[in-house]
């Protein structure tokens, strides 16, 4: 690191960000044309600017990173925590595959890293962030190049494969978290195995960074990522009220930051506004929907390029989603994290994902998320390119409409490529669905 290069980073920070931001408001104030108001929807969320100001700085941030800030490109299942002890600037590229996907670049970005032999079934954010390595296109501007790749197979063994192949093609280090996959119980041979691991990541990664461990540091990170994470819980939790104060197409963007941020204080802090004002507006009846006749659960990733369209769609029928397992991920297993035993708490949280678990617990997940939220129907999204995540899907729908009594659905779909998805498909299977519910 560099003095010259922190103090860039510093300056972009206090001064420069400040002021971009500020001007292009400005700009944007004066551009503006007010859009249509839905009126199938109730009033959109006050804090979504601040959410976008938020998620627009860290990546503009992230460009004067490179010679100010050790940099991590990290997968979304990894224990950051231990990143954050050592000050390193992390980007996750599946964070920037949803952004990719939502700005529709998904089929571009993927096609660019199948040219260079990648096979079409792999995964689309592997695809997407290959294709950008390759292209060097993204609508945030510019990643940093990292220093470091840091990964975990709790979430899937597609982004060990994806991160070995980015640290040859970068020449940099890859850390991986490993976990045994949840059959049953975890014994206490697996806690220490994943505990000890990370403890052996500390000289490693002092060596990389260049900064000693503080474990007191290393705590207080953990705090604020378990407060994070409690909070978004909670934010999760308002919509069991009736109207809910948010849809889950909502909470797929508000989701950005306990994922991208979590354990620095500015995630804490949007959470606290976010939670303020959905519990002041389920207080008041103020609904995402001018009116909930139906609440759907979600299962798996989101389809990011229709997240807008299946939004219009699902709330002209007066149907809001109101849960999902996607977004629940980030607070599920919170509660085993505590400052006791940092180690093997967070060894615990990271190994007991839902994606790390069997299809029992996530049965029994979902029917309890059913009674939580009062769910009238629940939607599947069969996604091409997370077969951990779409494997049993047909079996979960048989057993829950049949023991819980709800109609249900399966959507054949991809995350980000687009080119994976039949609209005729999809009208048809819901359309039945539709039906089902309204005969309910």
């Amino acid at each position: 690191m560099s003095l010259a290069g922190k103090a860039r980073f510093q300056f972009m920070k206090d001064v420069g960000a400040p002021a971009l931001f500020a001007l292009n408001k400005s700009a944007a104030r004066k551009k503006r044309r007010p859009r249509p108001a839905n009126p199938d929807f109730g009033p959109p969320l006050a804090c979504a600017g601040r959410l976008k100001e938020i998620m627009a700085r860290h990546y503009y941030l992230a460009r004067f990173a490179k010679g100010a800030r050790p940099v991590a490109w990290v997968t979304s299942g990894a224990p950051v925590e231990l990143l954050r002890a050592f000050g390193y600037y992390t980007i996750y590229p599946e964070n920037h595959g949803a952004l990719c996907g939502a700005q529709k670049m998904g089929p571009e970005l993927c096609q660019a890293a199948e040219e260079q032999g990648f096979s079409p079934d792999l995964c689309s954010y592997a695809r997407v962030d290959l294709g950008h390595f390759f292209s060097r296109k993204t609508p945030a501007g510019r990643l940093p190049r990292p220093d470091l790749l840091f990964c975990s197979n709790n979430i899937c063994q597609t982004v060990v494969y994806w991160y070995k192949v980015l640290a040859h093609y970068l020449k940099v280090p890859l850390v991986m978290f490993d976990t045994p996959f949840h059959f049953e119980e975890f014994t206490e041979a697996d806690l220490d195995y994943m505990a000890r691991q990370i403890q052996e990541m500390i000289p490693e990664l002092e060596r990389h960074s260049g900064r000693r461990f503080d474990e007191a540091y290393f705590r207080s990170v953990t705090q604020l990522s378990r407060d994070t994470s409690l909070l978004w819980g909670q934010c999760l939790a308002t919509m069991k009220a009736r109207p809910a104060p948010m849809t889950i197409f909502d909470a797929f963007v508000h989701l950005a930051p306990v994922v991208s941020l979590r354990g620095l204080p500015v995630a804490q802090e949007y959470y606290k506004i976010l939670l303020a004002e959905l519990e002041e507006r389920a207080a008041k009846g103020v609904g995402a929907l001018r009116q909930e006749k139906k609440r759907l659960m979600w299962d798996n990733i989101a389809i990011w390029y229709k997240v807008r369209d299946f939004s219009n769609l699902f709330a002209s029928r007066g149907m809001n989603f109101v849960v999902a397992t996607y977004t629940n991920a980030w607070a599920e297993t919170i509660q085993y994290l505590n400052l006791d035993d940092p180690f093997k708490s967070v060894a615990q949280t990271y190994g007991l994902v839902i994606l790390n678990n069997n299809l029992e617990h996530r049965l029994q997940l979902m029917s309890q998320m059913v009674k939580d939220y009062a769910v009238d129907g629940l939607v599947l999204h069969s996604a091409r390119s997370c077969k951990p995540y779409s494997v049993g899907q047909y079996d979960l729908k048989r057993l829950i409409s049949q023991r819980l009594g709800i109609p249900a659905v399966v959507i054949e779909a991809d995350i980000t490529d687009y080119r994976m998805f039949s609209e005729e498909q999809a009208a048809t299977r819901l359309e039945a669905f539709f039906e089902a519910l309204e005969a309910a």
